[in-house]
């Protein structure tokens, strides 16, 4: 299962769950498939959870005040085609003869499949089909005597990205796998109470103060004597996903220092410098566009317009479970502004080509209002590897870039010209202050090269490999 998911927990106030509850609305963007929270309650760890946005799970008032008290762990999850099964939606909750614990988790494991196996032939008997639940095994498998030394062992047998976050009757913990590829932060509340979740935005909302990013390697622990953190493991080395800040994350968050929407503006003026456009007006695709169109227009002296309108009741088109759903979503999601794109020649800006439905739809919208010509820049490098780590691209068969030039792609999408930001345009933008290789980000998406082994995945995406013949460095406007 890959998850591209997020987490939100509590430890410390009373009003853990209603935080918690807000907070997931906060995170709502990385995940609408399911949510729920589990709440520690005076009867021990409670749990609400479903399909559907938080606020159609938490309807009810009832919902929330059940799971009341002073700790609470939340989750909204988007997951693969297929994986659409309650018992995916997180928090997992297992309970034990010693004690109960809750389980969220934001990543993809790369040797999950492997662990899994060896498990079931041990006697470990899953109960939903999600990667999530092979940590759980490990951990209660582990010699160690305390739940820590147990959660560090099991930490250092899963491989690939991961953000988890534990909660028990005596603490709440959380962890980032070696190269920190899923954000996770920890904040502080006027309370006195700690909130660890994915983005700075939620912290933000909830009135919590930043106190630290989670580090690559690091595991956070938070009890009633305050906050700990210590290494699970020195083999580190910082590569977060360079989607989170192209897609991902809101503009409002911060990633290890770096504000999402400047990195993006950042992006867009990089993008106007390697790849011009002759254009009346810069146009971007809401929401995650927009930045980059801003620092499009800035840099180029094109002006900038709101040439398409986005409904904010419709889900986000990429992280719909089929195609079907994407392309339907699309008309729904967004319309063309005639009044401005009439007779226009439109430089159109997004942030990402993955699977290509959004954009040729979109180019057709312009040209439906009116647009003389659309010239589609796009403020990240051409997407022709699959994500192991944590997002929903598993085979270059996915991806549009993979299979086609940037050349036959311009024909497809129906556009005047079509060009790319640069990986190394990428990374200046970004410009995380770091020592790490690309700059601290993970680019293997755009170069094939990744910084970890890929075990049950590599014979897989050897053979699909062997079959490309694209020229990856290629991003020039055609």
């Amino acid at each position: 299962m890959n998850e591209e998911c997020g987490v939100f927990g509590v430890w410390g106030d009373p009003n853990a769950v209603d935080i918690t509850h807000l907070g997931l609305h906060t995170l709502q963007h990385r995940g609408q498939e399911g949510a729920g929270i589990v709440g520690r309650t005076p009867a021990g760890l409670r749990r609400h959870y479903g399909f559907g946005l938080v606020s159609q799970v938490f309807a009810q008032p009832a919902d929330l005040i059940a799971l009341r008290g002073p700790a609470a762990l939340g989750h909204v999850r988007y997951a693969t085609a297929g994986g659409a099964i309650l018992e995916n939606i997180q928090p997992l909750l297992f309970r034990f003869s010693d004690g109960a614990v809750a389980l969220a988790h934001n990543g993809n494991l790369t040797n999950a499949l492997s662990l899994r196996a060896s498990l079931e032939q041990n006697g470990a008997i899953f109960q939903s089909t999600s990667d999530t639940e092979v940590l759980m095994h490990l951990l209660r498998r582990s010699p160690a005597k305390t739940f820590k030394g147990q959660l560090i062992d099991a930490l250092n047998q899963v491989h690939g990205g991961f953000a988890f976050a534990l909660l028990t009757e005596n603490g709440l913990y959380a962890a980032c796998d070696p190269n920190g590829f899923r954000p996770l932060v920890v904040g502080q509340l006027p309370s006195g109470g700690y909130v660890i979740c994915s983005e700075t935005a939620a912290l933000n909302v909830v009135g919590a103060e930043f106190i630290k990013d989670v580090q690559p390697g690091e595991l956070i622990t938070v009890t009633n004597a305050g906050m700990t953190a210590e290494q699970y493991t020195t083999h580190t080395q910082l590569a977060v996903c360079s989607m989170e800040y192209i897609y991902f994350a809101r503009p409002d968050s911060e990633i290890h220092g770096v504000n999402v929407h400047q990195a993006r503006v950042a992006m867009g003026k990089r993008l106007a410098q390697e790849q011009p456009a002759a254009g009346d007006i810069v146009v971007g695709v809401p929401n995650s566009g927009l930045s980059a169109a801003i620092g499009y227009a800035q840099e180029s002296g094109i002006p900038y317009e709101m040439g398409l309108i986005k409904s904010q009741y419709v889900a986000r088109t990429f992280i719909q479970p089929t195609q079907a759903l994407r392309e339907r979503s699309v008309r729904l999601k967004l319309s063309a502004l005639k009044a401005v794109v009439n007779g226009k020649r439109v430089v159109l800006i997004d942030d990402s080509i993955v699977r290509g439905t959004t954009a040729k739809q979109i180019v057709q919208l312009l040209k439906d209002a009116g647009a003389k010509s659309v010239h589609l820049r796009i403020a990240s490098p051409p997407l022709r590897f699959p994500c192991f780590y944590g997002i929903d691209i598993q085979s270059t068969k996915e991806l549009l870039a993979a299979n086609y030039s940037v050349a036959a792609m311009r024909q497809l999408l129906g556009v005047e010209s079509l060009g790319f930001l640069s990986v190394q345009g990428l990374e200046d933008s970004v410009n995380l202050q770091t020592t790490a290789p690309n700059r601290g980000l993970c680019v293997a998406y755009f170069t094939g090269k990744y910084p970890t082994p890929l075990d049950d995945y590599a014979a897989n995406l050897k053979e699909e490999l062997s079959k490309l013949t694209l020229n990856v460095e290629e991003v020039a406007a055609r």
